[in-house]
This record gives structure tokens, sequence and C-alpha cells, in this order.
């Protein structure tokens, strides 16, 4: 089988996974993939889908953006800094999963407010569900407490309602 243009993909995983101690067999476990399947994509020949990468770095407890990077489905160059900021929210061992969710959304709805979109909100759905949308509103909520926006999907009818 011929090699896909995804070695850089493979060789990075195969490293975070040596980082953090996995066999190959436990992060196909924990990610929810088959054993072989995980081992091809580390040897580059399968292009794993973003659902896919996305399931292996929240096993690796690393970020999907990265992967997306390196997989060559998001433009490298472009995406950088936005890349590196998520990458940075999702790696502060300061916030619980939650508190990451909902300062990435906040993060995306300011960008969207100034004309940048990401093209996915941070939890993978396409533009427009709303709840990104509305998420200005939301950093004046989370100041006052972090028990204010802990489901920021809830916070956009509530807010509308009232």
């Amino acid at each position: 089988m011929a090699s896909l243009n995804v070695g850089n993909l493979g060789e990075y995983l195969r490293e975070q996974r040596r980082n953090a101690q996995l066999s190959l067999r436990q992060l196909a476990d924990a990610a929810g993939v088959s054993n072989p399947y995980l081992s091809q994509i580390e040897r580059g020949l399968r292009k794993p889908s973003a659902e896919v990468l996305q399931q292996v770095a929240k096993a690796l407890r690393i970020s999907a953006e990265t992967l997306y990077v390196r997989a060559g489905i998001l433009d490298a160059e472009r995406d950088r800094d936005e890349v590196e900021t998520r990458a940075v929210i999702l790696a502060d061992p300061s916030l619980n999963e939650r508190q990451k969710q909902v300062l990435l959304q906040i993060y995306e709805s300011f960008r969207k407010e100034n004309g940048f979109g990401f093209g996915e909100s941070a939890d993978g759905e396409a533009d427009g569900d709303g709840a990104v949308d509305q998420g200005t509103g939301g950093g004046s909520r989370t100041a006052g407490g972090r028990d204010a926006a802990v489901n920021d999907t809830d916070a956009g009818p509530r807010r509308t309602a009232g």
C-alpha cells in the first residue's frame, strides 16, 4: 500500500503516544478505534477523519487542532495563531474540561465578531448552531463566577428569552 502524505501526522502521533507512555493497543482502546487502523495511521498509510483525530487527541490529552494541521485539514499558516491559542487553552491544567470548552466558545465568538471565523465551533459543529454566535454575552457571564456559564449551550435560549 502506498504511503499517503500524512507521515508527519503518524510520526507525531507515535511520538505523543510514547510520551504518554501508552502502547498502541492502549491508545486505540482509549480513542475507540481499532488497533490495526491506528497502526496504519502512525505508519502514514491511512488518513484519519477529523472525528477520529479528535478522539485520538482526547485520549492523548493534546490539541485536536494541532492534529488537524498536521493532517492537512487546517491551513497551518492562516490558522496558526488561532491553533496556538486553542492549544494553550486546552493544555492549561488549572482549567477543567467544561471551563476549557466555554472559554473556547467565547474566544470563537469574539473572532467571529471581528470577522475571523474558524469554520467550526469548539465542539466541532458547523457555524450557525447558535451557542457560539451568542457567546459575546457569555464573556460577562463568566466574569461573575465560573458556574454562570457552565452549560453555555443552554445560555443562548435564556439570553434571547430574557
